[in-house]
């Protein structure tokens, strides 16, 4: 049965309806049972002995960096949230201001880099890769962080700012050019009292593709569409495999990829939460680790003493 159907069935035995229910001293005692631990020495045990590490990463991660979320009561580009630019009707029925929404956030990316976190992600993978084991990233984040701090093993579930698609005949490319087309140059402004520059739609970015010319659009998962399905059974085979799995910078309630740890959780593989607060999913883990990700995860991933370093 695969991750995502099993996170669609709830199966009860006939037998447990039967069961007197658990004493109030045994419900206590699971309760405690149940809490997560935040013993750094016994993660970093557990950590020792992983061979396959999967790493969930969302936008708490970049946050450290000086990323805008869009999220909240302040995250609003001018006087729309996030939601109300990131779809396909959106786009179709403004591209250009669509356009000058996404141009915005490419430059603002331009400057940031990646912080501590992002870092021991990156060094954890290189160094383990070299002694036999892996580490993969799971990535909600659109931002390229985890590309420019030297991860390699990386699956942008919600797809990249800096790739393109075309409306037309489909073709996907990375594209870093800045400003992205001439029209959008000193655009994009975030300001509520900057006037839309109406660019006409000739003018947005273009497929190169030999006579094609059509309309490009940023190459991410919008409100309303479904995530590459290629993409999920990457991310499904690696959960598969993991013998650990870290769920960092991530609220856990955005789905698909809300029910990606607590189904590892579910066959019992220990999974460590690493957020500046507890999440709904939370309980499910076997460790959570409170506070900003650049603080908590370098220590939790860095070198083991058991380590051999050829």
């Amino acid at each position: 049965m695969s991750l995502f159907q099993a996170a669609s069935r709830r199966l009860v035995s006939p037998v447990s309806r039967a069961l007197k229910p658990p004493s109030a001293k045994k419900q206590r005692l699971c309760l405690e049972m149940a809490r997560p631990s935040s013993n750094m020495a016994d993660f970093r045990e557990v950590f020792a002995k992983a061979k396959h590490i999967a790493i969930i990463t969302g936008a708490g991660v970049s946050a450290e960096s000086g990323v805008p979320t869009f999220r909240g009561a302040g995250g609003f580009w001018r006087k729309w949230q996030a939601q109300e630019l990131a779809t396909p009707g959106a786009f179709a029925r403004n591209p250009s201001r669509v356009w000058e929404f996404y141009h915005y956030r490419r430059e603002v990316m331009l400057s940031k880099h990646p912080n501590p976190a992002h870092i021991a992600i990156a060094e954890c993978e290189k160094r383990l890769s070299k002694q036999g084991r892996s580490v993969v990233v799971i990535t909600q984040n659109i931002d390229e962080l985890h590309r420019k701090a030297g991860s390699k093993h990386l699956l942008e579930i919600h797809g990249s700012l800096f790739k393109t698609r075309c409306t037309n005949c489909g073709n996907v490319t990375a594209n870093y050019k800045s400003p992205i087309c001439p029209a959008l140059a000193g655009k994009g402004a975030p300001d509520p009292d900057v006037e839309d520059a109406t660019i006409p739609v000739e003018q947005l970015p273009q497929c190169e593709e030999d006579g094609c010319n059509g309309l490009l659009r940023p190459h991410v998962v919008w409100f309303g569409e479904t995530l590459d399905p290629d993409v999920l059974t990457e991310v499904e085979k690696e959960l598969d495999m993991c013998d650990l799995c870290l769920v960092v910078g991530t609220s856990s309630v955005v789905y698909p990829a809300a029910m990606f740890a607590p189904q590892v959780s579910a066959r019992g593989v220990p999974v460590a939460e690493f957020n500046t607060e507890a999440t709904p999913a939370t309980d499910k883990f076997r460790f959570h680790f409170s506070g900003p990700c650049g603080t908590t995860l370098p220590p939790a991933l860095a070198r083991h003493h058991s380590e051999i370093i050829a």
